[in-house]
């Protein structure tokens, strides 16, 4: 589990394919390795990665075709800027909120306007993704905790103040740009908890259900 805070910004060292899969070696900027061990997690872009090997100044990481088929990772090149958090520890200060590193799908910078020393940025979320997103609700992009000001049918709209701007690779989105999105761990549990038919997505949350479970009177 992660916190959505963002602890460094790293750098993509290479690149290697291995046995079907990719190996990412990743410098590790200021990231702090003196308590990380073998087989320990660093959420690269908000993916949960394994650090299979590391020193001080790096770690690798395996990463399945299918975690770069589903996520940004595929986009990654050498010299790519990345941002690295390391696994919530038990004393842990929760700033941002509970993240698990499982992406849940893609999201597309559509603009990016200068709002004061602020910057607003408004990405296009996938369908499947839309109900999930709530206006002054938590989202997960590129591994940082963002709050969503402003929902559409189809876009949703973040504000990055100059701190998270400096210490996160938001800094280098343009339009175009894709993005890792993970939606609120409660939202997508409540969802599975409340539809009427288990498995059957199809089913949906209805008033009738709602009040079953408590939350309509």
């Amino acid at each position: 589990m992660f916190t959505g805070i963002i602890e460094a910004v790293g750098r993509i060292q290479n690149i290697k394919p291995v046995g079907g899969d990719m190996r990412l070696h990743v410098g590790v900027g200021s990231l702090d390795m003196d308590d990380v061990q073998l087989g320990d997690s660093i959420a690269v872009n908000g993916v949960c990665l394994t650090a299979v090997e590391f020193d001080k100044q790096s770690f690798v990481a395996d990463v399945s075709n299918e975690t770069m088929t589903l996520t940004s990772l595929k986009d990654l090149a050498v010299a790519s800027e990345v941002n690295l958090e390391k696994a919530l520890l038990p004393t842990t200060r929760l700033g941002g909120h509970l993240v698990s590193g499982h992406v849940d799908g893609l999201g597309e910078v559509v603009s990016i306007k200068e709002v004061s020393r602020s910057i607003q940025i408004i990405i296009k979320s996938p369908d499947e993704l839309k109900h999930y997103i709530a206006m002054k609700g938590s989202i997960c992009i590129d591994g940082t905790s963002l709050t969503v000001n402003k929902i559409t049918n189809t876009d949703f709209e973040i504000n990055i103040v100059p701190h998270t701007q400096q210490q996160t690779i938001i800094k280098n989105y343009r339009p175009g740009t894709m993005v890792n999105l993970e939606v609120d761990l409660i939202a997508r549990y409540l969802e599975r908890l409340l539809l009427k038919n288990e498995g059957d997505p199809s089913s949906g949350v209805t008033l009738e259900s709602l009040a079953k479970a408590g939350f309509v009177n």
